[in-house]
């Protein structure tokens, strides 16, 4: 119970100030409506408990069945078997990812099931199973991480070229949203159970890394997709004049069982195989075993209680709060307000806070966490602001800012230590949490709808990936820092 506690003062300290400023916007200058208010109030509230014990369950069920698969895996010491229980993993964890549903059900909204929402869960979970037996082989044959990543963008790079330009926003922003609350626990610990087996070193190097390899899966997926499909082009709109503000709780006791129904199809799989390598593999005791069982069984409530406030008020009044400031004769408060929104995002985010304690072990303290924390503050601040102007000015387009971003990014790669190259492709996944698929993607797409000339589909998707490519350089320049104050210090 405390350690439940201790999440949900976690999860409040992430919520808490998107929720302040949706209420100050609402009794100042952009009012939305009182049932639209309390609804999302109650959403927030849903998340809150949903998000604590979904990351508990995550904590006790999921992360102990990923390091028990990776060292089983590595055990048998058969390449074979690694790939292809690495993409099965890889493709089952992320079918049960939080983040990639909340991003499927916009596009499928978005598009109006033009790409609808099965279709994008499972080409991009394949991208994902496919890159983490990647990321895998990679361990075991200790490919050095910053090669692999240079091959993997420049297919990336190549394939946007080809692809028709209303793919691209939701092909990076997939590669973010993949790396969520259930994704990155679960490929960490299979990554530090394969590593482990190795030793000395390389094994902690190596436990880095496999996130950052395994989130280019879906990029390179969509993308595909995009070419094979024979879409030559997407248009898509925001239904936002038709939403339902009429009601409060009605639209929770509708949504709790279609959640229940989904989160139950995105988790058999996972509990299946789980069953199986408990009998082939594992063969833990019946306390152990009721352990894990008990984590899942946290995870599937946590995980409905999530999605039902997501998709019962929080993002639609995210879509609303966007929408009239956009409506305003200020464009440019946009702007500030995405400013704000970012800052207030990762400054909150729980595993911003992990990722600081790592960084400080290795590290042995000399990079200071206030310095990480402002640094990936500011640097997703001045993601979503650009994004804003995105919107604002339709000459400027998205791949104006990644192509560059992630060209940086690679190129850091060669000049940082090996070590904080995994932690920062890691971090990505860290930097683009709950809130930014959720809110943060909602408030992009208010202000699409509402700005003549702009576009849903094409402006206010990529807003995650903009939040995801902050880390991947901000982290890389710390490493620097870090390798120069050790060479002064020797």
């Amino acid at each position: 119970m405390n350690i439940l506690t201790q999440r949900i003062k976690e999860v409040i300290f992430s919520i808490l100030p998107i929720t302040i400023i949706v209420l100050v916007l609402n009794f100042t200058i952009t009012p939305i409506g009182t049932n639209m208010i309390l609804r999302f109030v109650i959403g927030a509230i849903c998340i809150t408990l949903g998000l604590a014990i979904f990351l508990l369950g995550v904590d006790i069920g999921v992360q102990p069945i990923g390091t028990l698969m990776g060292s089983s895996l590595t055990r048998k010491k058969s390449l074979w078997m690694i790939i292809i229980f690495g993409f099965i993993l890889g493709f089952f964890i992320n079918v049960a990812e939080p983040d990639l549903l909340v991003l499927a059900r916009q596009v499928d909204r978005v598009t109006s099931g033009v790409l609808s929402q099965v279709s994008v869960v499972v080409v991009v979970s394949i991208g994902i199973g496919l890159l983490v037996a990647v990321g895998l082989t990679r361990i075991v044959f200790k490919i050095p991480l910053h090669k692999l990543l240079t091959l993997l963008y420049g297919i990336i790079f190549l394939l946007v070229l080809l692809a028709p330009g209303e793919f691209l926003g939701i092909a990076f922003d997939s590669g973010g949203a993949t790396t969520g609350s259930m994704t990155v626990p679960f490929i960490l610990a299979l990554g530090i159970g394969v590593s482990s087996t190795q030793g000395g070193k390389a094994s902690e190097e190596d436990s880095f890394g496999l996130v950052g390899v395994a989130s280019t899966g879906p990029m390179i997926a969509v993308l595909m997709m995009s070419l094979l499909s024979g879409i030559k082009s997407l248009t898509g709109s925001l239904p936002y004049e038709a939403a339902n503000t009429s009601g409060v709780i009605i639209h929770f006791l509708k949504e709790i069982p279609i959640m229940a129904y989904e989160v139950v199809m995105a988790m058999v799989p996972l509990l299946v195989l789980f069953l199986i390598f408990q009998v082939l593999f594992f063969k833990l005791s019946k306390k152990q075993l009721a352990k894990i069982l008990k984590g899942l069984v946290y995870t599937f409530i946590g995980f409905v209680l999530f999605l039902t406030g997501v998709n019962a008020g929080f993002m639609e009044a995210g879509s609303a709060i966007g929408h009239a400031l956009a409506s305003l004769s200020n464009d440019w408060i946009v702007v500030l307000v995405g400013f704000i929104l970012g800052f207030a995002v990762i400054l909150a985010e729980p595993a911003v806070y992990v990722l600081n304690e790592q960084i400080r072990e290795v590290t042995s303290g000399h990079i200071r966490k206030k310095a990480i924390l402002y640094t990936l503050s500011i640097g997703v601040a001045i993601a979503v602001s650009l994004s804003m102007v995105r919107i604002l000015v339709p000459s400027i387009k998205l791949w104006h800012f990644l192509i560059p971003g992630y060209l940086i990014a690679i190129v850091l790669t060669y000049f940082t230590p090996k070590l904080f190259v995994g932690i920062a492709f890691d971090s990505g996944g860290v930097a683009s949490g709950p809130m930014t698929a959720t809110f943060i993607l909602a408030f992009a797409q208010g202000v699409a709808d509402a700005i003549e000339g702009a576009d849903v589909l094409m402006d206010a998707f990529g807003v995650i990936a903009m939040v995801a490519l902050t880390p991947l350089i901000a982290i890389q320049i710390l490493g620097i820092i870090y390798e120069r104050k050790s060479l002064k210090r020797s």
